[in-house]
């Protein structure tokens, strides 16, 4: 499949976000605010990054892509049915019994799944180990990983980032979904729920990381970063996407209720609305 330009990764991008709220409502489960933050970033990936084959999904030297925020496999699977791995009408069996497509991925079930996750933080384990793998048979391939930054709060996620900089993989690239929005909200006391400093680019440099923040909803700029990365050697690589939670939707953008909800049918319609108009 030739690489898709930036004016169709964004129709990509709109499509796969209509189905992510219209498989959310039909399955009358599954998160919404994560998969919507993280959509960009996969298509960019997936139609013009990416080397992968849909009807070869288990090919050697292909590229990895991990979902370490498994909780947001619903994104993942639009943007797989999307890019030809599985027909977009299965999309309505999500979350059912003997789907394939089940709340959080199954590599068992599904070509193009990597690693079944849905444990906060072991995703990134697993990528790394594939990472190392590849080194160790000298596969010249990338592995990438998207994390999210109310999983970084796990210490997997840093034992793993410490592991990746010792061994100098810089066929590892991680994506950092910073839409600074966890499940909750962050509760800062005293009825705040304003967003604490965190300084993620300081936190993965000091691990050792090359490190190059963006704006996770400009396709151009992530394309330009993922580029950038692959001049970067001996090193691993994180690129820091600053996203909003519920991209697309404005009732559901930095609303951190929108995090795991179902649209109502009167919701659905004004999201595809505005999913349509953007």
């Amino acid at each position: 499949m030739k690489k898709l330009n930036y004016e169709e990764i964004e129709k990509q991008s709109r499509e796969a976000r209509k189905l992510v709220v219209e498989t959310v409502n039909y399955a009358g489960a599954g998160h919404i605010g994560g998969p919507m933050s993280a959509i960009d970033i996969l298509t960019t990936l997936y139609f013009r990054q990416m080397n992968i084959d849909s009807d070869s999904p288990d090919k050697g030297d292909r590229d990895r892509f991990v979902l370490s925020k498994g909780h947001s496999a619903i994104g993942l699977y639009c943007v797989l049915a999307l890019r030809g791995y599985f027909p977009i009408e299965e999309l309505k069996t999500f979350d059912q019994l003997n789907s394939r497509l089940q709340a959080h991925p199954d590599m068992t079930l599904l070509p193009g799944l990597e690693m079944s996750t849905g444990s906060l933080g072991q995703g990134i384990s697993a990528a790394l180990g594939m990472a190392m793998g590849s080194k160790l048979q000298g596969i010249n391939n990338t592995v990438y990983c998207m994390i999210g930054d109310g999983e970084s709060q796990e210490g997997q996620v840093w034992e793993a980032a410490e592991i990746a900089a010792k061994y100098n993989l810089d066929n590892f690239v991680v994506i950092l979904d910073n839409n600074k929005l966890q499940q909750y909200g962050w509760n800062a006391g005293e009825g705040s729920r304003s967003v604490p400093d965190l300084n993620p680019a300081d936190k993965w440099k000091a691990f050792g990381w090359h490190t190059v923040e963006v704006d996770g909803h400009n396709i151009e700029d992530l394309d330009q970063a993922f580029e950038q990365l692959k001049s970067v050697e001996d090193v691993p690589k994180i690129i820091i996407a600053n996203t909003v939670k519920g991209k697309g939707v404005d009732f559901m953008e930095g609303n951190y209720l929108w995090h795991s909800n179902v649209p109502t049918d009167e919701e659905l319609k004004e999201a595809l609305l505005q999913l349509e108009r953007n």
